[in-house]
């Protein structure tokens, strides 16, 4: 048994990076005995394993990766680490509503892990397209403000491990790829919010983001555990900028226990895109459009587009109210960009 799953299950020291290059490079050609693939997304999903373990697995995929040959500033990157309550696809919507403000901003995201319909089941049913490079992503950027980048933007590592864990899904075994999913995307964006469901997933996510030089961080959460900015409570947003912690408090106290349902996804499949259509257009609920403004003017503010919350907030709503959100969906719609290659679940 590799010396990295001999440390995960037995919980007696950590995981450092020259071990996790070692796992890696026997992965990769096909040394690893079978079922220790299993045993290790098993042992990770089951239990986070400790900072120093996590930030070594992480570096350990990065030098790893092939160097990103362009840099996306003053853009935002927004993703979630899934989990909680069932909603419908804020953060999407979120994007496009902060794009139809100015904001660049590129969302990254997955197949349906936990919930009905991931981001990326979303934009297929849309008919609009994921890039596949950094290049078309940043085309795409000029062209829209918004992009949606595919499975190019997360290390081969995941993939393999996903194909030697057949017949068995990625979706059932993967749930630590995601939780730390947004730490695993390499994008060379300005900023980026992380919606985070469990806060037991905080302490190990702020070490990570601490580390990070070249991107702002807003690690977002809430009682709910909901893994986005919610109008009707109170939430936090960590930094690791140095600037603190951010107090966002509800607009609307005590609507929370029943009012969450009007963030539920539509209980018909073929209602996905509809329902949608229809936040963006202004037609939604009052604590789904509040929602989607708030996250967009997150957005906002962590790129420096608008520097005042209340700014911000009133942009998202006229951009949501006005008719640009919805715009720019059917623009992307009408041009789609190339289709990315998407093997079902992989984040």
């Amino acid at each position: 048994m590799h010396d990295v799953l001999i440390a995960l299950l037995t919980g007696n020291r950590s995981v450092d990076q020259r071990m996790w290059r070692s796992f890696w490079d026997r992965l990769h050609d096909g040394a690893l005995q079978p079922g220790e693939t299993v045993a290790l997304l098993t042992s990770l999903s089951t239990r986070m394993p400790d900072q120093s373990t996590l930030s070594a697995l992480l570096r350990s995929l990065d030098e790893r990766r092939p160097p990103v040959d362009v840099r996306l500033d003053d853009t935002v990157n927004i993703v979630g680490t899934g989990g909680g309550p069932r909603t419908f696809n804020i953060s999407t919507a979120s994007a496009f509503v902060a794009a139809a403000m100015g904001v660049r901003v590129v969302k990254t995201g997955s197949r349906a892990y936990s919930s009905t319909c991931g981001s990326f089941d979303l934009l297929e049913r849309l008919g609009i397209g994921l890039t596949v490079s950094y290049g078309q992503t940043e085309a795409t950027l000029e062209r829209f403000g918004i992009a949606f980048p595919g499975h190019f933007v997360y290390p081969r590592e995941v993939m393999a491990l996903a194909k030697s864990i057949l017949p068995l899904d990625l979706r059932t075994l993967g749930g630590f790829i995601n939780k730390v999913g947004p730490f695993l995307a390499a994008m060379p964006v300005s900023a980026q919010l992380v919606g985070v469901s469990d806060p037991s997933l905080l302490p190990g996510l702020r070490h990570i983001a601490a580390a990070v030089a070249d991107r702002k961080i807003w690690l977002c959460a809430n009682d709910l555990g909901i893994d986005e900015l919610v109008s009707s409570v109170d939430n936090v947003i960590y930094t690791n900028d140095g600037s603190g912690e951010i107090q966002l408090r509800a607009d609307a106290p005590g609507r929370a226990p029943g009012g969450i349902t009007e963030l539920r996804p539509t209980g018909d499949d073929t209602t996905v895109v509809e329902h949608f259509l229809d936040v963006l257009s202004g037609n939604g609920t009052s604590l789904a459009t509040r929602t989607v403004c708030w996250n967009a003017a997150a957005l906002a503010v962590a790129g420096g587009r608008i520097e005042e919350w209340p700014e911000a907030i009133a942009a998202a709503e006229d951009a949501l109210r006005g008719g640009g959100a919805l715009d720019l969906v059917n623009r992307m719609r009408a041009q789609p960009a190339h289709r990315a290659a998407d093997p079902r679940g992989v984040r």
